[in-house]
């Protein structure tokens, strides 16, 4: 089944002038050159898949700018979308179509094929098409509406000047965005994480809770990690050790992005604790924050009486040693970003280093590999293949960081990553 144009002249059914193009009809004229029918089959359905892929990206381009987008953040936008619905959680969502410039997932979701359009079925005696280019929902997938919700984060990131970045700016420790504290529950009393020449030690502490000292674990998982940035970022703004942290516990839950399930309250309280009594070293290059980074906290205790809520210690201090490292040593972020990357201390590890990491990179790219990244995120990972086992974990969340820090150029290479100068997430003023 070929095409032929008005001069006469050939043109095989790949029809590269960009009008449709018929899979089966090109499958068959791989087999005619001698393509074996598997690999034609298999070769003609990337193909389809690509040139879907291409025209959906330009179709949600003009959306965008449509919708009021600027030119420029546009194609930024839908270079970061498909990227990600390239990976197999954007590939679980499923189509579903929004008026005007709403839902950027929602956006995405409609250019997508569904089953009301289904490519030629190849020949019985063929195998099955790989699973890489199915584009429908499977059973145990990610709901849509959590990869909308990443998605639109992406989009309002990239659609914000650089005027503008300052209402959402986050900081953190320089040395906490190279090694982090712990992500899931130890029982040791002692943590220690090291990369390259930094370096942070934790040891769980006491604290007095109304009756005497009680053992603290060390703090781990998300919630620490937003607490300290959320205490750091006030201190940075205002340069002050006090920290205002809510007027009750429901009212912290919000200003770290959390919402008022109740299963929060349960972890806020052992964790704010736990951070409040660890004690904390920060190496780098000879230099050692040696101390705890909160100088004092009154313990979220009950105030004894039948019915009544724990009282909220409302103020959190800073040590001067702490705070004094910090406004020397703050990194800036989006807090957008990490509101939607909450749900996971990894994606919260791997945006800070990428954030600190990649605008400090000159001249040629960095090449790291995966038993060098396990090193710095997940020593803890053991068995008899620990770099395959984390590889499989970390590049999900690495495109779901790449979402909401769009500007970040990260590739995987044979054997490791790619890490390519880019802009940082808030751009330094001019």
């Amino acid at each position: 089944m070929t095409n032929t144009t008005k001069n006469g002249g050939r043109q095989t059914a790949l029809n590269l002038d960009g009008g449709a193009f018929d899979e089966a009809a090109y499958r068959a004229e791989l087999i005619a050159a001698g393509l074996p029918a598997e690999d034609a089959a298999a070769v003609a359905a990337k193909t389809a898949n690509a040139r879907r892929d291409a025209l959906n990206a330009n179709e949600y381009r003009l959306k965008l700018i449509d919708a009021g987008m600027g030119v420029d953040q546009a194609k930024q936008a839908a270079a970061t979308a498909a990227r990600f619905l390239a990976t197999p959680e954007g590939r679980a969502a499923e189509a579903q179509r929004l008026d005007g410039f709403q839902s950027l997932g929602s956006i995405v979701g409609a250019s997508l094929p569904t089953g009301a359009k289904k490519a030629a079925a190849a020949p019985k005696a063929q195998p099955k098409e790989p699973a890489i280019i199915q584009r429908t929902a499977k059973p145990g997938a990610i709901t849509t509406p959590q990869q909308n919700k990443l998605l639109d984060v992406g989009a309002e990131i990239a659609a914000t000047t650089q005027d503008e970045y300052g209402e959402f700016m986050s900081f953190t420790h320089a040395v906490l965005c190279q090694v982090g504290l712990p992500r899931s529950k130890t029982d040791a009393r002692e943590f220690m994480r090291k990369s390259g020449d930094a370096w942070v030690n934790v040891q769980a502490g006491w604290l007095d809770e109304g009756k005497g000292p009680v053992q603290q674990p060390i703090p781990y998982g998300a919630m620490p990690r937003l607490a300290l940035a959320w205490v750091s970022s006030y201190a940075k703004r205002y340069n002050t050790r006090e920290i205002p942290i809510g007027d009750s516990a429901a009212d912290f839950l919000r200003l770290m992005g959390y919402d008022r399930q109740g299963g929060r309250y349960s972890t806020l309280r052992p964790q704010m604790h736990a951070l409040a009594a660890c004690r904390l070293q920060l190496g780098f290059k000879g230099r050692t924050f040696n101390g705890q980074p909160v100088e004092q906290f009154d313990a979220w205790v009950a105030d004894g009486k039948a019915g009544q809520r724990s009282l909220w210690p409302g103020v959190m201090k800073l040590s001067e040693g702490y705070f004094n490292s910090l406004m020397e040593s703050a990194v800036p972020l989006d807090n957008r970003a990490l509101h939607a990357l909450k749900g996971s201390a990894l994606a919260l590890d791997v945006y800070a280093w990428l954030a600190h990491r990649l605008h400090r990179i000159e001249g040629r790219p960095v090449i790291l590999h995966w038993k060098s990244i396990r090193e710095q995120f997940a020593q803890e990972y053991k068995g008899q293949d620990p770099d395959k086992d984390f590889k499989k974990q970390f590049l999900p969340i690495l495109r779901n960081v790449q979402v909401v820090y769009p500007q970040a150029k990260v590739k995987q290479v044979t054997g490791g990553l790619m890490l390519m100068a880019s802009p940082p997430p808030i751009p330094k003023k001019s």
